[in-house]
């Protein structure tokens, strides 16, 4: 397991190197309790500071007992204290998988600035996959942003080099405009979002265009899955509109953990 300053940190504070992946769970579940804030206030423009979270139902601030992440949710059965009104299973869920991809992302680049850096990139996409679940949007406040510091990470903090990481900021999103704009020519309806094109550079951004080939192969297959799924559940309705930037992230997702060792699994196959 890699390492660095913090992981020496740890170890002079009496963190046992085989622990640290718990370490980094306990800190993904406290940032997945902010990770619900954004989801929840971006779409509305809202600031994600100010002020302090409150049930939506009854307007009650919440007490700093009753946010604790995952563990508030089962002490309260799912409910808000004060209303009564039942919370969002989303909030844990967000909580669980933010904790388990934060120990993923120690597993995989250690206690450092990578793993830091990694771990980020997960939560943004995160945060994306829930939005544009709910309001079909793709905040330009998290791709813009992320699409420069992908290319500066390529000068130290990642294996993709600073030529490759603009080389998958134009492939991915000059792919997926082509898309858009060929969809747009033939059916003369808006098919592919922008928000789905900027998402698309970033994440080429961070893992250059092999990185977007193997997102948008996972994200092509996962989508037509699912949407072959409600189509047969809304028995033959083709006019669903399905978002396309949770499976763009279930891709880069599947890229960061295992996406290089896939790829060289596929070439070796194909010589022998």
């Amino acid at each position: 397991m890699g390492g660095g300053p913090s992981s020496a940190i740890l170890v002079a504070m009496g963190v046992d190197g085989r622990h640290m992946e718990w370490v980094g769970f306990v800190f993904g579940l406290c940032i997945g309790s902010f990770l619900n804030v954004c989801i929840y206030r971006l779409p509305l423009s809202k600031s994600i500071v100010h002020p302090r979270s409150a049930c939506p139902n009854c307007g009650h601030p919440i007490r700093a007992c009753d946010n604790i992440p995952v563990v508030s949710y089962l002490l309260l059965r799912g409910h808000c204290r004060d209303c009564g009104v039942r919370i969002p299973v989303r909030y844990p869920l967000v909580e669980l998988l933010s904790g388990a991809f934060a120990a993923m992302a120690v597993l995989k680049f250690g206690v450092g600035w990578q793993g830091l850096l990694m771990f980020g990139l997960i939560a943004a996409l995160l945060v994306i996959t829930f939005i544009d679940i709910d309001h079909r949007i793709i905040p330009d406040l998290i791709t813009l942003p992320g699409i420069p510091i992908g290319v500066a990470a390529s000068f130290g903090l990642t294996h993709v080099s600073p030529l490759d990481s603009l080389i998958g900021v134009l492939s991915g999103g000059g792919s997926l405009l082509l898309v858009a704009w060929g969809y747009h020519l033939i059916t003369k309806r808006e098919g592919m979002g922008g928000g789905d094109i900027k998402l698309l550079a970033m994440i080429g951004a961070f893992f250059g265009w092999q990185g977007v080939m193997f997102t948008v192969f996972v994200a092509s297959l996962s989508g037509t899955l699912a949407g072959m799924a409600l189509i047969l559940r809304s028995h033959g309705d083709m006019k669903l509109a399905v978002p396309f930037g949770p499976f763009l992230a279930v891709g880069a997702l599947g890229y960061l953990f295992i996406g290089p060792e896939v790829i060289a699994w596929y070439i070796y196959w194909m010589k022998h």
